[in-house]
């Protein structure tokens, strides 16, 4: 049974350092993690600063991501994942991932579906804002 320590969005800073603890198990063989950052540029453009709004339901939906893809697995040990919302700078962590397995293998596969379902199931939308003032939406329904 795989033990889900975070699945969350949160408006505070994410630490993948802190996922990463939080998912140390002594039976575990590896810890991947995955840090998705507000990068300083989009399709040729210099990116500003970034900010994401979810939907009131985000939370549960990491939650269900979580569960989905963990019980296509086995001997995964922990798992934390959290989306930030809110104001982000460049270099801020925007999505933390965290997963703890018997095998390596296990903890990529997972660690690599987690970040792929979140982003494409999440009700979290990004606003980028460009250095030269203008701005857009990315991902609106």
């Amino acid at each position: 049974m795989t033990a889900v320590l975070r699945a969350t969005v949160s408006d505070e800073p994410l630490s993948v350092a802190e996922h990463a603890a939080l998912v140390e198990h002594a039976a575990a063989g590896a810890v991947v993690t995955f840090a998705g950052v507000v990068r300083d540029h989009d399709g040729g453009r210099s990116v500003r600063e970034l900010e994401y709004v979810g939907h009131p339901t985000a939370a549960g939906v990491v939650a269900e991501v979580v569960a989905d893809v963990v019980a296509r697995f086995d001997g995964v040990r922990a798992v934390a994942v959290s989306h930030r919302v809110g104001a982000l700078g460049i270099g801020d962590v925007a999505l933390a991932c965290a997963v703890s397995a018997d095998h390596r293998r296990a903890a990529f596969d997972v660690c690599s579906e987690l970040v792929d379902e979140v982003k494409r199931r999440l009700p979290v939308w990004k606003r980028q804002v460009f250095a030269d003032g203008g701005d857009e939406w990315v991902n609106m329904p």
